[in-house]
């Protein structure tokens, strides 16, 4: 098998019609189309059903983060907009959480849409907070070579940024549908047990989800844990490279506590399912964070990062409960009750998986990173299901439908 570094993104396109795109969600999150694929054999059924899919004893494990309103647009005078899209903390923050809170001021690497027609120091915009009135500012800082450094500041000391954006700003809805956010998406494009503000798009997986169905799943004796993987742009960034070489992952913060860590080795016996990308991206790189600390015991917290190829540049041969229980003693003599870092993990054709039996995600666009980790799932029966879902009518991205994924085997 090839080195994931010389995969060809080229292999993993499909013809996606623009119809098949849903760019509104069904009136009942769980009455989406699950696809099933399991042992090379296709069956179809719907969320709602999953609690009868599902081994007793499974794990569920969710990503809990909370989309945020990151699109600010500030009018001129001359009647010019011009769009901030706010992408992640600037790294003076050691975490996304930690530059939410911030008061007054704070510094976030950001997209400028009519960069051009920026001329002046300092962009204003007014809204309410509370029936209140409050004035923000932005002001270019620096320019990246894809992003500016923005800094926003307002002028009532007792909210946070995330306020801020909750009360000024717009739902960052996907490019692909093609339309602006509406009453309803801000429902809609949440989780029902998003809870973490961070994200700039939905772990879609999740959006299928409703408290019923999550209480029916707990009566199957299905159990659940939640980590936060915050879902960075990079997610609709499209892989331009010949080969995976020359793409760069985006990285991405990850909060996991101790809790769910515990959860996740109590349960590597059994079933273990992630739901959607992020959360999977998340458990794998839970093992690697173990593997570093079992490497470099000393190893800083700031140091203690997955990367895009770590899995690929050896062959280790630790199990999945001694590295996990590695990381949890790391956790313990560092006195955290959580881990927060970063991971840039691409999970490709060729990676071996240490901790998870199924995934269950939506249908992901053509050459996407996304995709190849569906192959590294599937081999190249992805596009058999694919196609299968082409002709059944399903429907694919975001507000589409999904499948449940098995894995043949789990290291």
């Amino acid at each position: 098998m090839k080195h994931p570094k010389d995969l060809s993104i080229l292999d993993f396109t499909y013809d996606l019609p623009d119809e098949k795109i849903a760019r509104y969600p069904l009136a009942e999150r769980d009455q989406s189309k699950l696809l099933i694929f399991r042992d090379q054999e296709i069956t179809d059924s719907t969320y709602a059903q999953l609690p009868a899919l599902l081994p007793a004893k499974s794990l569920l494990v969710f990503n809990n983060t909370k989309v945020v309103e990151a699109r600010l647009y500030f009018k001129k005078e001359t009647g010019a907009v011009i769009e901030i899209f706010c992408l992640e903390p600037d790294d003076r923050y050691p975490d996304i959480t930690t530059a939410m809170l911030q008061k007054k001021q704070v510094y976030w690497k950001c997209l400028v849409g009519g960069a051009k027609k920026w001329k002046e120091i300092t962009l204003s915009l007014s809204f309410l907070y509370n029936g209140s009135p409050v004035s923000l500012m932005a002001e270019r800082v620096e320019q990246l070579q894809d992003a500016y450094i923005i800094s926003f500041s307002w002028d009532n000391a007792d909210i946070s940024f995330a306020d801020v954006l909750h009360a000024a700003g717009n739902l960052p809805l996907p490019p692909y549908m093609n339309r602006s956010a509406e009453t309803a998406d801000h429902e809609r494009y949440q989780t029902v047990y998003a809870k973490h503000d961070g994200s700039v798009a939905a772990p879609t997986a999740g959006l299928h989800f409703t408290t019923s169905l999550l209480n029916s799943l707990r009566a199957a004796h299905i159990h659940t844990a939640f980590v936060t993987l915050h879902v960075g742009a990079g997610t609709f960034k499209p892989v331009k490279a010949q080969v995976m070489q020359d793409h760069a992952m985006h990285a991405e913060f990850i909060d996991v506590s101790v809790e769910t860590i515990h959860e996740i080795i109590s349960h590597i016996p059994e079933t273990i399912i992630a739901v959607g990308t992020t959360s999977l991206r998340t458990l794998e790189s839970l093992y690697w964070l173990g593997v570093k600390v079992m490497q470099q015991p000393g190893i800083s917290l700031s140091s203690l990062t997955v990367g895009q190829w770590d899995p690929y540049e050896t062959d280790i041969q630790i199990d999945t409960s001694t590295a996990l229980t590695a990381l949890l003693d790391w956790m313990q003599a560092q006195k955290t009750e959580r881990i927060i870092t970063k991971t840039s993990i691409i999970i490709a054709p060729g990676y071996r998986f240490r901790i998870m039996n199924g995934l269950i995600t939506n249908f992901h666009q053509p050459q996407s990173t996304l995709l190849l980790l569906v192959a590294a799932i599937t081999g190249s029966d992805w596009k058999k299901i694919y196609d299968h879902a082409l002709n059944h009518q399903f429907r694919f991205l975001s507000y589409g439908d999904g499948c449940l994924l098995w894995c043949t085997a789990k290291d």
